[in-house]
């Protein structure tokens, strides 16, 4: 079994690719509908000043003992 993903507009139940490709003209599968949801609400600035401090080193590079644990996997 193989399958693919790829973003689709759906306008009266008929479907067309987004990025040009050229669908299948017959296929079964399951189909995802993912919504955008109710809206956030926003948050204030500032909602955690004080609460934690940004070391001054934040930006320096990670260590290589660290860089080697994330290429290991």
């Amino acid at each position: 079994m193989s399958y693919w993903t790829v973003e689709v507009e759906i306008d009266h139940g008929r479907i067309a690719s987004k990025s040009g490709e050229t669908l299948p003209e017959k296929a079964s599968g399951l189909l995802t509908i993912l919504s955008a949801g109710p809206p956030a609400q926003t948050r204030p600035i500032g909602l955690a000043r004080g609460l934690f401090a940004v070391p001054d080193d934040f930006n320096a590079p990670l260590p290589e003992d660290v860089l080697r644990s994330f290429e290991a996997r």
